[in-house]
């Protein structure tokens, strides 16, 4: 199999050598020359452009930040005009729902089967090729795009037709935003009333408080040694890309008339932690916006 792969960021990048590492040949391409020259080192060929990296290929994956990423390489760049007749497209990215039913209405009128498939498990999943990936589109889409989802995931989900894939995405990310909010509010109320985080940390995992961001992202330094609270906050996954993806659930509610308070205040915090310039560290780093309120209350 030779797959196209367009978006070779930090979870696109891992995406592409998982994919090598399972045999197929990769055609990689990225607006950054040498993300493309760490593909050719783990084995792919690197591509000038988009049109060259999906010329005479089985699939095209993309991975790119966001909605109007995706516009641009299916539209402007072409790749939707330019893929081989009756391509499988595979778009992983997370974009708005405008974007996704654009590019779905644009592949079938040009022949093409095309699934939105987002990914969720960061660069460390997508390194062990063990993303979990959600998936709409039509059977026949999905069952051609399986055997390449299967070369990057543990868990891949069906949801059903097109737009679903990205629903159960924004809806996941939607409780990911809310829970680091609450966990963040937990553990800087915890720290003023003198409790030690480890042993708030051992309590919460072991009662009703527990979930997997608790022990994957813990907000604070010291009780998950692989969180990023313990590397400086440095990115595992980028805070301004939850905010992107909070802010597509907003609109999203907006469309079908569903309330999000909660959501909409997780956005808020991470509007302001962009705001702040801390939108590059990783999403738990939400925690320095309860920081700096305290600490401005403790000195008023």
């Amino acid at each position: 199999m030779k797959v196209g792969f367009i978006g070779l960021g930090n979870i696109g990048l891992p995406m592409a050598t998982s994919i090598l590492r399972s045999g197929a040949e990769v055609v990689a391409f990225d607006l950054d020359p040498a993300r493309v020259a760490k593909a050719v080192e783990a084995g792919a060929r690197g591509a000038i452009g988009p049109t060259e990296a999906i010329a005479a290929v089985d699939a095209v994956v993309t991975m790119v930040p966001a909605g109007e990423h995706s516009r641009r390489v299916y539209l402007d760049d072409g790749v939707i005009a330019s893929a081989p007749a009756g391509s499988i497209l595979i778009d992983c990215s997370t974009v708005d729902i405008a974007t996704e039913r654009a590019l779905k209405a644009a592949a079938a009128a040009a022949g093409h089967d095309m699934v939105d498939a987002p990914v969720s498990g960061g660069p460390l999943r997508a390194a062990e090729g063990k993303l979990t990936i959600t998936v709409g589109g039509t059977e026949r889409a999905f069952e051609r795009a399986a055997p390449v989802l299967a070369m990057m995931a543990s868990s891949v989900h069906h949801m059903g037709a097109g737009g679903a894939g990205l629903a159960a995405k924004i809806c996941n990310n939607l409780v990911l935003g809310i829970e680091l909010a609450g966990l963040s509010e937990a553990f800087a109320l915890g720290g003023k009333l003198g409790l030690d985080p480890e042993k708030l940390f051992r309590s919460m995992s072991s009662s009703s408080g527990d979930s997997w961001a608790l022990r994957e992202l813990c907000p604070v330094p010291g009780p998950v040694p692989t969180s990023p609270a313990n590397n400086g906050y440095r990115a595992r996954g980028a805070a301004h890309l939850l905010l992107k993806d909070l802010g597509i659930a907003q609109a999203a509610a907006q469309l079908t008339g569903v309330p999000l308070p909660m959501g909409a205040a997780a956005l808020s915090l991470y509007t302001q932690m962009k705001n702040a310039g801390l939108g590059d560290l990783d999403v738990c780093g939400v925690i320095k916006m309860y920081e700096e309120t305290t600490d401005r209350a403790s000195h008023a």
